[in-house]
């Protein structure tokens, strides 16, 4: 269902993405924000997922930006890995490459467009809600960068789904989004980092199956 295409940034970078194209005519489109594991089968899965839902769904590969074609497991190495990696991002260079996928979903026929962003991507997505101009939604799973950039303001409904036992996260943190931000949509779940991820020992299936049905509903509301 899903195959990898080819885009540019406002910046000239040429990336790859991956595109999963839904069934029939799509609801919206979505660019899904990876996590700190690269373009990996796992958001290939996650981006075909949406494509199944009806939307089309674009997956950019931020990691491009250092070296092309990285995917990444879950283990202590990978994650060491993972993070020296996007460390060597910078912020507002992956912002133009999601930038980049939301004007591919418009120039597709989509006219609107949500991004769901995972871990790194979670807090890249509520970047993407503050800083880049015509999105409908942003959903953010566990983005632990959200806190640091609290204060900054939406231009679309959010929705951000933590973790209460989420290590990387403090429950400090997640108390003062919900303070600075009222008026987004903010769930919490008995679950640590990663919930949502089936490939990682963290997967909490009740907790991702509730997510998942929050996130499909919140797009109807605002993407679909």
């Amino acid at each position: 269902m899903g195959h990898p295409i080819e885009l540019t940034a406002s910046d000239g970078h040429t990336f790859q993405a991956w595109r999963a194209d839904p069934p029939g005519k799509p609801k919206g489109g979505i660019v899904v924000v990876q996590e700190i594991f690269g373009l990996n089968e796992h958001m290939r899965k996650v981006t075909e997922g949406f494509g199944y839902d009806g939307y089309l769904a674009l997956c950019p590969a931020l990691f491009d930006r250092v070296k092309p074609g990285i995917e990444l497991g879950y283990g202590e190495e990978d994650v060491k890995q993972g993070r020296e990696i996007r460390a060597k991002v910078p912020t507002e260079r992956a912002l133009a490459d999601i930038a980049a996928c939301a004007l591919a979903l418009q120039r597709a026929g989509c006219i609107k467009i949500a991004v769901v962003g995972y871990c790194w991507g979670g807090t890249l997505a509520w970047l993407s809600a503050t800083r880049i101009t015509g999105l409908n939604a942003a959903i953010s799973y566990y983005g632990g960068g959200v806190a640091q950039h609290v204060e900054e303001t939406a231009r679309c409904p959010v929705l951000f789904h933590f973790g209460e036992t989420d290590h990387s996260i403090p429950m400090s943190d997640v108390e003062k989004v919900g303070r600075l931000q009222p008026d987004t949509d903010l769930f919490v779940y008995p679950a640590g980092h990663g919930f949502a991820c089936d490939a990682r020992a963290s997967y909490d299936k009740p907790s991702a199956d509730k997510a998942r049905e929050r996130t499909r509903e919140f797009l109807r509301r605002h993407a679909g």
